[in-house]
């Protein structure tokens, strides 16, 4: 598939859940959120028959997420099915790691290929503030499950705060020099109803080089990827920087979201939604649908501008 700018289209993100166990300050409003209709959230089968259409239209890697994809009851025997679709190439998952230590085999044993994990901080402390209640503990036996049974490379996604993890970037970077761990430093975003919270802790990532000495820049064989990516001499992981904000990646982009209720979200900072489920339900043409909708893919975000996201990231699939 291209959109209108002649980018290839080949990655989609399917969210499973809007539900999660943490409730992240930048995330999640501290009472929680209203919870979709479950009526209206997409069955196995329907996800399975918009991944084979999306990969038959020329998407080569699905990445499940969420909110937490691992508290969707049957979430392996998805992957399975999802696995067994001709013509895709790579899946993989997106999880907070807190139930990481129990799935992490049968995942594997599914076909999942890899798995990304949100961690903002090494202090038990400090991430339980930052999720409200979580369990440190919990995530890092999920990575050490994750690596054990080869879903690798486990990818770590730090969201860089000010006056919160600054002091943590050396730490986050030495787990690279002998794991097979890449770390990745994400900027803040300004997202939904967290906008206001976000804005005074955004700190650009450029504070990774400045405190990092050594790094040497390497070659991406991915330029779609959002990150760049550096290593420590002789590391056996990566240090990624993914910079929205200080540095848009957007030319490249290649990627489209379909939220838990069957929204086609063409850009992560877009208010523009186009509805699958009532074509999907209605027994309508969903090719035509999804080519149509890849077309008016923006060329770029306005999140300089305020063109912001009103649905929180865990509506989303972050």
């Amino acid at each position: 598939m291209r959109d209108s700018y002649n980018r290839v289209i080949d990655y989609l993100r399917i969210s499973v859940t809007d539900l999660c166990n943490l409730r992240c300050r930048y995330c999640m409003p501290s009472a929680g959120a209203k919870q979709m209709e479950r009526s209206k959230v997409l069955s196995f089968e329907e996800i399975v028959r918009l991944a084979r259409e999306f990969v038959a239209l020329g998407i080569k890697k699905v990445r499940i997420t969420g909110g937490e994809p691992l508290l969707r009851p049957g979430i392996v025997n998805l992957i399975e099915s999802i696995t067994k679709i001709d013509g895709l190439e790579d899946l993989a998952l997106t999880t907070n790691g807190l139930l990481l230590k129990e799935y992490g085999a049968k995942l594997k044993e599914a076909g999942l290929s890899r798995v990304n994990v949100s961690l903002d901080t090494l202090d038990p402390v400090k991430y339980r503030y930052i999720t409200r209640g979580g369990n440190l503990n919990r995530v890092l036996a999920g990575l050490e499950e994750a690596q054990r049974v080869g879903l690798t490379p486990v990818k770590l996604n730090i969201v860089l705060m000010k006056d919160f993890n600054e002091d943590e970037i050396e730490d986050f970077v030495n787990l690279t020099k002998e794991k097979e761990i890449d770390v990745r430093f994400i900027e803040l975003m300004p997202i939904g109803e967290m906008i206001a919270w976000s804005y005074p802790r955004l700190v650009s990532n450029r504070l990774v080089l400045d405190k990092v000495k050594g790094l040497e820049r390497v070659a991406s064989k991915d330029k779609s990827s959002p990150a760049v990516y550096y290593k420590l001499p002789q590391g056996k992981g990566k240090v990624g920087l993914i910079n929205p904000l200080s540095c848009k990646f957007c030319q490249n982009c290649n990627r489209v979201r379909l939220t838990a209720d069957a929204k086609m979200k063409l850009c992560l900072h877009s208010n523009q939604m186009i509805d699958l489920r009532k074509t999907l339900r209605s027994g309508g043409d969903l090719r035509s649908k999804i080519l149509a909708s890849i077309y008016e893919k923006p060329l770029e975000h306005d999140l300089e501008g305020g063109g912001f996201s009103k649905r929180d990231m865990f509506q989303i699939g972050g």
